[in-house]
């Protein structure tokens, strides 16, 4: 990876990956929709309340799926000084905890009429409430100090320190009696979810996994960008 410390040589590569990218985000997310509303049965038991499932269950998946790419960016900037992990890790934050309130916030949407509650204190649903923190204090720390790099550091820290917080998602409803049913799509013996409503939801989390490379390339062209023109003025001052 440390061919592409160099920020021209990783804005090349990511300009020539973006419109594929923005392509496949489209055909994914219509494909998937497509199928989640209007092609996938209800479910016998919950009805049509079920096609929440394939924006919430996604958006989980999302939400750990980023934090652990920030805490390996964090390692690598911690260990090895690589030049862009800092910069991925500031990008990828607001993203990661926009997919970790859109879980929590659809979960309760479906938490309603399915538990009658919009929201009890699961240890599923408490271990991602605990994530959307994390994401949180991991921005607050990169803007807390008038050093950059201070701030870099601490985030990084708090990064590679909440990452515990991910196992106990996953294993949770394992774990713990909880609301929460158990593993339905990455289990032992395979899925467990009839195809006709697995095909969406991995269309749906495919698709979200192409908008965040869209939305982080965005972000980290920005910041480097930013960055640049931060220099150019203290040169210029200097």
């Amino acid at each position: 990876m440390h061919r592409f410390a160099n920020p021209n040589r990783f804005l090349r590569l990511a300009r020539a990956v973006f419109p594929w990218a923005v392509g496949a985000t489209v055909a994914l997310l219509g494909t998937g929709l497509y199928y989640a509303l209007f092609a996938s049965p209800p479910d016998y038991q919950q009805g049509e309340t079920v096609r929440i499932m394939y924006v919430h269950v996604p958006s989980a998946w999302m939400a750990m799926f980023v934090y652990a790419a920030i805490a390996v960016a964090s390692a690598s900037a911690l260990i090895w000084k690589h030049p862009l992990a800092d910069i991925f890790a500031r990008a990828a934050s607001p993203i990661g905890a926009a997919f970790t309130l859109l879980a929590l916030v659809t979960g309760s949407l479906w938490g309603k009429p399915m538990w009658g509650a919009w929201w009890v204190w699961d240890a599923r649903l408490t271990s991602v409430l605990i994530l959307f923190f994390l994401y949180l204090g991991h921005m607050a720390l990169l803007n807390a100090f008038d050093d950059p790099a201070r701030g870099q550091r601490a985030a990084a820290i708090l990064a590679l320190v909440g990452v515990v917080n991910l196992p106990v998602i996953k294993f949770s409803v394992d774990w713990w009696n909880t609301l929460h049913q158990p593993a339905s799509v990455v289990r032992m013996g395979g899925p467990s979810i009839h195809p006709d409503m697995l095909t969406p939801l991995l269309l749906m989390a495919a698709g979200f996994t192409a908008y965040f490379v869209v939305t982080v390339i965005v972000r980290i062209e920005a910041e480097i960008l930013a960055r640049r023109v931060r220099a150019h003025r203290l040169m210029q001052g200097g």
